[in-house]
């Protein structure tokens, strides 16, 4: 899959969700912006982990609440496994993962969102539905297999 697809979720628009990358726990909304749930292990409840200028950012929100509420044996079904924040804990309150989950996918927003180059006009007037590709392997921010700065500890 090229760089240029664009994320995953349910409002993929004019492209047909074969050429989509999906990520785990991560919807568009008609308007653009991405957003995250998770479930409760052995509830129905859902827990709510926010609403993103990026998918990745919603994505990266989902791994951190998967890992909180699952623990280490849900590592290989992460999107980003490589990104989870030393001392992440299994231990924490519903509340404190939503917490701790939004709080990292807004820091990955913040560092993806500084680091796009400014689209011209015409280029941003041309997407048809907001959810418009994004190409984040020439950026030099954030990337896969480095940390996010950001502590669990705090919520606990």
């Amino acid at each position: 899959m090229s760089s240029s697809d664009e994320c995953g979720g349910s409002g993929g628009g004019a492209i047909s969700s074969s050429t989509q990358k999906k990520y785990k726990g991560v919807r568009c909304r008609k308007w653009g912006k991405w957003v995250s749930e998770i479930r409760v292990p052995g509830t129905k409840d859902r827990l709510w982990l926010g609403s993103y200028a990026t998918c990745e950012a919603a994505a990266v929100a989902y791994d951190i609440a998967s890992y909180c509420l699952r623990g280490p044996s849900s590592v290989q079904g992460l999107n980003f496994p490589l990104m989870l924040p030393p001392g992440v804990g299994t231990d924490m309150s519903p509340r404190s993962i939503q917490k701790a989950a939004s709080d990292a996918g807004m820091a990955v927003d913040a560092q993806l969102t500084v680091k796009q180059p400014q689209k011209s006009t015409q280029e941003s007037s041309s997407l048809n539905d907001g959810c418009g590709s994004t190409n984040w392997e020439g950026m030099s921010g954030l990337r896969e297999n480095e940390a996010l700065n950001i502590s669990v500890d705090d919520y606990l």
